[in-house]
C-alpha cells in the first residue's frame, strides 16, 4: 500500500522514493557513525555481534513509521538502553518534553551516544531502515545479497 503527503498546496503526492545514494549514505551512518549495528545486528534483527552491548529489538519484524524512527534516533528512549543521536535532545525539553534532571530520575540511565548525528543524518538513516529492513521480515540470502549489493562473505552463512 502507497501513503500519500499533502503538498504545501493541500493536494496528495505519492511519497518520492529515496535516492540510491541517500539509502547508501543511510546504511553507512547506520553501519558505522551511529553503529547502530552493534545493538541491532548488522541486518537490523537484533542479532548483535558484540556481548557487551545492549539488546536491540529486530527492525525487521515489526512496521515502524519514519515518524516514530526520527524520534527514536533523535530522542532515544528514555528508561532503556536506546541512546539520543541529538546533541541537544535534553537540554531544552525538545525530546518528549524533557530535559537532563527529569532523565537523572529514571532508574535505568540513557546511555551516550558512540556519535552524534545531524537532523539530516538521523532522516537518512531513518529512510534506508524504512526502505531496506522495516517489516522486512527475517534476513535470507537473497535479502542479504541485495542488502550488501553482492555476495558477501556474510551471506555465505545463510545459503541453503
Amino acid at each position: 500500500m502507497i501513503g500519500f503527503v499533502l503538498s504545501r498546496t493541500g493536494s496528495a503526492q505519492a511519497p518520492q522514493t529515496p535516492d540510491p545514494a541517500d539509502l547508501a549514505e543511510g546504511m553507512r551512518l547506520y553501519q558505522q557513525k551511529g553503529d547502530c549495528r552493534a545493538c541491532h545486528g548488522w541486518a537490523a534483527d537484533g542479532r548483535k555481534s558484540d556481548n557487551q552491548m545492549p539488546d536491540g529489538p529486530s527492525l525487521r519484524e515489526k512496521k515502524y513509521t519514519r515518524e516514530l524512527l526520527v524520534l527514536t534516533i533523535k530522542c532515544g528512549r528514555p528508561n532503556t538502553q536506546m541512546p539520543a543521536f541529538d546533541k541537544f535532545a535534553y537540554s531544552d525539553g525538545r525530546c518528549y518534553m524533557m530535559t537532563a534532571a527529569d532523565l537523572a530520575k529514571n532508574a535505568t540511565r540513557m546511555p551516550d551516544p558512540p556519535a552524534t548525528l545531524q537532523p539530516r543524518e538521523i532522516e537518512l538513516i531513518a529512510d534506508f531502515l524504512m526502505a531496506k529492513i522495516v517489516g522486512q521480515g527475517p534476513m535470507d540470502y537473497a535479502k542479504c545479497v541485495e542488502f550488501w549489493g553482492s555476495d558477501v562473505a556474510v551471506c555465505k552463512d545463510l545459503k541453503k
